[in-house]
């Protein structure tokens, strides 16, 4: 019996071998992890404690207390973005264009955990601003991707006409891509390696992991209180954020519908039939499709 026959014969539901995929897909990552970032936090943690010592043999006058004391300080001047280098004084993280940035990752869910309200007052604003602004911030960049693809239809469906090639829109789509990566990953990545000093893998690193969302704050843009910033720094930061995650928004959609093809592909090849829901139901009768097909217009019927 050959694996066709056997996955014809299983009608194991698609739910659960996604949920088996998910799963061992997340293992795997943390496996990862686990061996590459584990024994370098070892080597570490041993040079911490190292420099530790040799800081407490070589100031004598500072304890145990001493030196716990001076890094609460240090703690703290980092939260507020105050540098302890020379004698000169910052604004801080407070500032009008760096508030804005921080609104900016509220409404996103980037959240680098570098800048958080202390107030209660900034605390309970922040709760309520999150409320109303991330709704608002997935409603207006589901339009702003819409508007793209529309826009890349259009381009496509013109040149289709004016060459009369099929493979036309996958031109289009390769080179949309591949300007958008340039955009708003390639010239960032030159940007924030000059304005931040931070080498060319750290600084695409920083673009992913912003984009999607993620934002672990271990790298983070216009904040370096020993650094002076230009003014338009921020608003240029704040505006590839914003096209930012409407591209890649875009981008995983179309990865999206690229899975959902090759699975219902892997279907018709292993099961000899049309792809089915867990509930059993083929595509044809799928809720979800029945749903679409009564939200469409109905057109009148054409007499003859």
């Amino acid at each position: 019996m050959g694996i066709k026959e056997m996955f014809s014969l299983a009608r194991v539901p698609s739910i659960l071998v996604l949920g088996v995929v998910y799963v061992a897909y997340v293992l795997i990552g943390g496996g990862v992890f686990w061996k590459v970032e584990g024994d370098l936090g070892q080597k570490d943690i041993s040079v911490l404690l190292l420099n530790k010592k040799r800081l407490l043999t070589t100031y004598t006058c500072l304890n145990q207390d001493g030196l716990e004391a001076v890094a609460q300080v240090v703690h703290d001047a980092s939260k507020v973005g105050l540098s302890l280098r020379g004698n000169y004084t910052t604004d801080g993280f407070w500032k009008f264009t760096s508030s804005a940035v921080f609104a900016a990752t509220v409404v996103t869910t980037i959240g680098y955990g570098n800048i958080s309200p202390s107030s209660t007052t900034g605390q309970i604003f922040c709760v309520f601003f999150a409320v109303f602004g991330i709704p608002l911030n997935m409603v207006v960049l589901n339009r702003v991707g819409k508007y793209m693809l529309v826009i890349e239809r259009n381009v496509s469906d013109f040149l289709e006409g004016k060459t009369r090639r099929k493979c036309t829109r996958f031109f289009v789509h390769l080179v949309s891509y591949l300007s958008g990566a340039a955009l708003f990953f390639i010239v960032p990545m030159i940007v924030f390696q000059q304005h931040e000093g931070w080498t060319y893998s750290q600084a695409i690193y920083y673009c992913f992991i912003t984009l999607s969302t993620i934002g672990f704050g271990d790298y983070v843009a216009d904040n370096n209180p020993d650094k002076e910033y230009p003014e338009w720094y921020s608003v240029l930061m704040a505006s590839w954020i914003f096209f930012g995650l409407a591209w890649l928004a875009l981008l995983i959609n179309h990865s999206i519908d690229i899975l959902e093809r090759l699975n219902a592909h892997f279907k018709l090849q292993w099961g000899g039939q049309k792809p089915e829901d867990e509930s059993g139901n083929a595509e044809g009768n799928n809720p979800n499709t029945q749903m679409e097909e009564e939200d469409e217009i109905k057109k009148p019927p054409i007499t003859q």
